[in-house]
């Protein structure tokens, strides 16, 4: 049985969602885990982003996917940064997260 280029594309659709919440879920938990490492913490994340950045790209429609692929993009930045420290944005990086 062949799917229609509709059903894929609703397909592709639910498993990026799908992935960014589980991205927003991961990194709340790391948060919010006090003995979460700066490594441990920027190891997952890039995990993470890798994996998201090879589903195929689709068109969100809801604003609130868009804040959450926005979201992610600039604390992925962020934490990529050589200044980075995980201690210092931690609670904010917790209600930005809370507020999606």
């Amino acid at each position: 049985m062949a799917y229609t280029q509709a059903q894929i594309d609703k397909y592709n659709r639910q498993r990026y969602i799908t992935h960014l919440e589980k991205i927003t879920k991961n990194l709340y938990k790391m948060l919010r885990e006090e003995t979460t490492t700066q490594e441990k913490f920027i190891n997952k994340f890039h995990e993470l982003k890798t994996a998201l950045n090879k589903l195929p790209q689709i068109e969100l429609y809801t604003s609130h996917h868009k804040e959450i692929v926005d979201f992610i993009n600039a604390f992925y930045k962020e934490a990529m940064g050589e200044d980075f420290a995980l201690e210092d944005v931690r609670q904010a990086q917790m209600l930005s997260l809370i507020h999606i």
